[in-house]
């Protein structure tokens, strides 16, 4: 299975604390994976589709508990992809319209709160922002109706695809509220809810009830941070080596210059100490070479040898 099968499977066990948080839930998986289609003046039908037999169960349970509402179930299988689907229908009836206010899909109108035309809500109903719990509800159901979560062992990409850019920056602020840090951006016919970081994405799982889920990123992405942290220790120390092993055969090739052009016995004592030493040990860096000195010099004294070694050198023409 996927990673996003996975969190999908643990998130669609977590019982709601709340009866807010059940709507929280419905309003969230109908804004993301449902289709409200409009009859008429105050007439509606909504279906919803799901892959993921325990959301139709809790939507089926709670439409009719919450709300009382006339449901109807398909179950269909695709012979192609030999996968299962479930189709659920809420038929026009007194009861749906205002249902669809109280799960914020519909605004109710302005000048009568129970009669007349319902408008269309975009964004995230303040019922389902203000408490956690709720908060965290609405951004399961969205997952869960239309989330999407890479492998951990490969690039880190969240998303939740959603209709109106609204909702999107509505959920975007939710996250803020709980320091995960998200992004919005268009998408052919609809906004994307996007998290790029390791970090974001297991905080985002560990809120919303994915705690398994969560420690398998968690552990995932620190095993990357310290195979990275090697690596990079690892071509540093490759790049220093190359960086000695050049400057050494460039000191030798000076040296070799130098001794030939004035004679190893016209140059001082301390010059030919460290021509002798950088030819007999000639891939270690100029520090370690200071150590090897009899008795040991200082890295600033063996610079200064190297110094007038080039000084030296640059004169030969």
């Amino acid at each position: 299975m996927s990673f996003t099968t996975d969190v999908k499977d643990e998130l669609s066990r977590v019982e709601p604390e709340c009866k807010t948080c059940s709507k929280a839930m419905l309003s969230a998986l109908v804004k993301s994976h449902g289709t409200l289609n409009i009859l008429g003046k105050g007439n509606f039908t909504v279906k919803f589709a799901t892959d993921n037999a325990w959301i139709a169960r809790f939507a089926l349970e709670n439409f009719k508990v919450l709300y009382n509402l006339e449901t109807s179930l398909t179950y269909r299988r695709s012979v192609l992809h030999n996968t299962r689907n479930y189709l659920i229908e809420l038929n026009s009836g007194p009861n749906l319209q205002k249902a669809l206010i109280d799960m914020g899909i519909l605004q109710a109108p302005k000048k009568d709160k129970t009669k007349g035309v319902a408008s269309f809500s975009h964004g995230v109903k303040k019922d389902f922002k203000d408490k956690d719990c709720c908060a965290a509800s609405y951004m399961r159901g969205a997952f869960l109706g239309s989330g999407y979560v890479s492998e951990p062992s490969g690039d880190f990409h969240f998303e939740i695809s959603v209709d109106r850019k609204s909702q999107a920056i509505d959920m975007q602020k939710i996250l803020a509220k709980k320091d995960i840090k998200s992004g919005v951006c268009p998408r052919r016919n609809s906004f994307l809810l996007y998290i790029k970081s390791g970090q974001g994405i297991a905080d985002f799982l560990a809120f919303t009830g994915a705690h398994k889920c969560a420690l398998k990123l968690e552990s995932t992405r620190v095993s990357k941070q310290i195979a990275n942290q090697i690596n990079r220790q690892t071509n540093a120390e490759i790049a220093n080596s190359k960086r000695t092993v050049e400057a050494a055969y460039n000191q030798i090739v000076m040296i070799k210059r130098v001794a030939k052009h004035y004679g190893l016995e016209n140059l001082p004592p301390a010059l030919r100490e460290f021509m002798a030493l950088r030819v007999k040990y000639h891939d270690v860096s100029l520090s370690e070479l200071g150590t090897l000195a009899d008795p040991p010099i200082s890295k600033s004294a063996i610079n200064g040898r190297v110094r007038r070694l080039e000084h030296l050198a640059n004169t030969i023409k």
